[in-house]
C-alpha cells in the first residue's frame, strides 16, 4: 500500500515538473492546482501546499484528496482540531477512503477517545483487510483495554501482513500517521 501511495505521489511530482501543473494562473484546473500541492508537499514546502490545495478547493469544493492533505498537514503540526475537521470532510466525500479513517483515528487516540479509534480502526480493515499498521494500531488498543485475546490476533495479524510489526512489548507505540495522498 505504502508503495503505490509514493508511486502515484512521485507520478503527480514528475507531472507538475514537466509542465503538468500550471503556475496557479486563473486559467488552472483543480487538478493542476492538486498537482502543485502534491509537489509542495512531497519537497516540504507545507505553507506552498496548502495554498494549492485551497486554490484546489476554490475550484473543486469536494475534492477528498484535497481536504485529506490538508489534514495531513494539520496533524503533522500538531493542530488536532484542524486535523480532524478535514478529515472528517474528506470522508464525507469518501467514507471509505482509508488513509483518512486510519489518520482520524490516531488523532482520536491521541485525544484519548480510544473507542473511536477502535471503531475507526476496524472501518479501515473492513475496507483494506491487508492494512497491516491498522491491524497493529488496533491490537495496540485492544491490548491497552484488557481486550487481550482479540489484541493477540489483530497483532499476529499485523505480523503476517508485514513482518516488520513484530509482537510488541506492552510500551510499543503506535505505527504513525498515513502519507499525502496522491489524486488517484
Amino acid at each position: 500500500m505504502k508503495g503505490r501511495v509514493l508511486a502515484s505521489l512521485l507520478f503527480a511530482t514528475l507531472l507538475a515538473a514537466c509542465g503538468g501543473a500550471g503556475s496557479g494562473s486563473s486559467g488552472d484546473t483543480a487538478q493542476d492546482a492538486l498537482n502543485r500541492g502534491l509537489a509542495a508537499h512531497a519537497a516540504g514546502k507545507l505553507d506552498d501546499a496548502v495554498t494549492a490545495y485551497f486554490q484546489t478547493l476554490e475550484k473543486d469544493p469536494k475534492n477528498k484528496f484535497a481536504f485529506y492533505n490538508l489534514g495531513e498537514i494539520a496533524q503533522r503540526q500538531n493542530r488536532a482540531q484542524a486535523a480532524e475537521s478535514y478529515y472528517r470532510l474528506a470522508l464525507e466525500q469518501d467514507p471509505k477512503m482509508v488513509s483518512a479513517l486510519f489518520n482520524l483515528a490516531i488523532v482520536r487516540t491521541n485525544a484519548g477517545a480510544t473507542a473511536d479509534a477502535v471503531a475507526l480502526y476496524r472501518q479501515v480493515i473492513a475496507v483494506d483487510a491487508n492494512y497491516a499498521a491498522a491491524h497493529f494500531n488496533l491490537g495496540l488498543l485492544l491490548r491497552q483495554l484488557g481486550q487481550t485475546a482479540e489484541a493477540q490476533t489483530e497483532l499476529a495479524t499485523a505480523q503476517r501482513l508485514d513482518p516488520k510489526l513484530v509482537a510488541p512489548s506492552p510500551s510499543a507505540t503506535p505505527v504513525r500517521q498515513a502519507s499525502p495522498t496522491p489524486t488517484r
